[in-house]
């Protein structure tokens, strides 16, 4: 299994060692220091600002009482359910000369009313950073939960202020977590290139994307997903050296400070700050999706049933994989503790650290050198080497890839809760690891099961970057259809397509809420939505405080 999930990686990596110097020279001449320096800009940019947005709103929700402080506690966790793409042209259509805003401005100040550019890096991230803070405020609250009452209680008697206490005691020690929700948020503006193409950002992942697509050069664009693969080594690297060697363990967890009433304007003030992001990454948009559903031009009810149940198909067949990767990979690592089986557990999760884009060119790699491996095997008549573009078999292949991480994760939270001494008393009467798998485990973690498949499902509804590289010709999933219809500008159409993603992903995050209102411990949605950035090889448990 874990052969067959890293192969892709391997494939690309493989590029590396044998470089294209004409390819490179022209790039540098011409697009690549562009697309290095936007890649870097957009990192810094939305890993500072979802780094600020995130600890300050678990902070203000954690530490203070105001109007609204309960519902905002969890509302503030929906924008996890906004794909970026979909924020970033309702964006756009709102703001853009054209505008409503603009050509307000323009009616009540005149021809020359001033506004600021939006189709700019600064806007990309601000889109990017209302749709991603969510990790990092998720894991935040997590961290803010499991610290100790008394580091806050001994920097308070030393005289310390709340917030300055705050910053010098409780912050180092969430700094493992917040790391790891800092990788996360990294990993997925490396993915994205549907949001910055909106915005006039070129990034090296937009640059992949459109070689492969405009140009049809899988060489040239495996050659530049080699450098997608050095940023996401480099953020991973950068993980590592902001969790730093350190360890962080607490005494009296769940027991964190009692948060106190604000008074005057700052209340309102606090009401005001979650109101307004929770608006402009949520509330707003999704309104504006609402006003745009109808039926005609070219959004038919036939197209739109016709795209749906690609959709579910494509999302139902990959949830299906990953859950069985998924459940034989978290199965088999409890029932061995063999060092190979510990470092193929942990190879397993390397997919969820990587772009989709490159996974994607990934795929296309290893499909072409089978298939020049084994060229007399065919299917239908044709070749292993065009079965990654032809047929699902690519997409659902890339996607096993991607997403399995989500379904170890919550497997692995589930079989936790099953005790060890069940497992060994079949062990005790012959039981083959097989059938302890069929008829203790899978019994046993049905409801991880759920909650993994419904995981991956809302993922691969959601991702549009390995189904525009990989699928075959005329197969399009809602995602798709809004990509294509924005290509289009047919920005009022996408309402009813787009409007069914986002009420499909709120699924999830419904039952996450619901999850962590109802009991003090984290949630399995929550570990499944976090984990795997907390999971990369060598990294186990790393953003856990107190952890072994």
């Amino acid at each position: 299994m874990a052969g067959l999930i890293i192969a892709p990686v391997v494939a690309i990596a493989s590029e590396a060692l044998t470089p294209s110097l004409d390819f490179w020279r022209d790039q540098w001449s011409t697009r690549l220091p562009n697309m290095v320096t936007s890649t870097l800009g957009l990192l810094v940019l939305v890993g500072v600002g979802t780094l600020a947005l995130g600890v300050s709103l678990a902070w203000l929700v954690s530490a203070y009482r105001f109007p609204g402080r309960t519902l905002f506690r969890f509302a503030l966790v929906l924008p996890l359910a906004m794909p970026g793409y979909v924020l970033g042209y309702i964006f756009l259509t709102t703001f853009s000369f054209a505008g409503p805003v603009q050509s307000t401005l323009r009616d009540w100040f005149g021809a020359d009313a001033w506004f600021p550019e939006v189709r700019t890096m600064a806007g990309a991230s601000l889109v990017l950073c209302l749709t991603l803070y969510p990790y990092v405020y998720v894991l935040a609250l997590t961290a803010l939960q499991e610290q100790g009452l008394r580091t806050w209680q001994v920097a308070r008697t030393l005289g310390h202020g709340r917030i300055r206490a705050a910053r010098r005691a409780v912050l180092p020690g969430a700094r493992p977590t917040l790391a790891a929700a800092l990788a996360l948020v990294m990993m997925e503006v490396l993915t994205d290139f549907a949001t910055v193409q909106y915005f006039n950002v070129n990034t090296v992942s937009l640059g992949v994307f459109n070689i492969l697509k405009g140009r049809a050069d899988r060489a040239a664009a495996t050659e530049l997903a080699t450098l997608v693969l050095v940023f996401a080594l480099a953020v991973i690297a950068v993980e590592r050296a902001l969790r730093g060697r350190a360890r962080f363990h607490q005494r009296g967890a769940r027991q964190f400070l009692e948060p106190v009433s604000l008074q005057g304007g700052r209340r309102w003030a606090a009401t005001g700050l979650c109101l307004g992001v929770l608006t402009a990454g949520f509330v707003f948009p999704v309104l504006r999706l609402v006003t745009w559903v109808e039926i005609g031009g070219q959004v038919t009810a036939r197209q739109y049933l016709e795209h749906l149940s690609k959709s579910g198909l494509l999302a139902g067949l990959a949830a299906v994989s990953c859950l069985v990767v998924g459940l034989m990979v978290t199965s088999g690592s409890r029932l061995s503790g063999g060092r190979a089986t510990r470092w193929a557990t942990r190879a397993v999760l390397i997919g969820y650290t990587l772009p989709g884009t490159v996974v994607a060119i990934g795929v296309l790699v290893v499909f072409k050198v089978t298939g020049d491996l084994m060229p007399g095997v065919t299917w239908q008549g044709r070749s292993l080497a065009v079965l990654g573009t032809t047929t699902l078999l690519g997409v659902l292949y890339a996607y096993t890839v991607r997403f399995v991480p989500l379904t170890t994760a919550t497997l692995d939270a589930s079989l936790e809760k099953v005790t060890p001494s069940v497992v060994m008393a079949a062990r005790t009467l012959g039981a083959r690891p097989g059938r302890i798998l069929a008829r203790i485990h899978a019994p046993l973690v049905r409801s991880g099961m759920m909650a993994a498949l419904l995981l991956v499902f809302v993922h691969t509804l959601q991702e549009i970057s390995v189904v525009l590289l990989l699928r075959p010709f005329g197969f399009d999933t809602l995602s798709v259809w809004v990509w294509d219809l924005t290509a289009n500008s047919a920005w009022e159409q996408t309402g009813l397509p787009a409007l069914t993603i986002v009420a499909v992903a709120l699924v999830p995050v419904i039952l996450m809420i619901r999850a962590g209102t109802t009991s003090g411990r984290t949630p399995v949605w929550e570990r499944a939505l976090v984990e795997p950035a907390m999971t990369t090889p060598g990294n186990r448990g790393a953003g856990q405080i107190g952890g072994t």
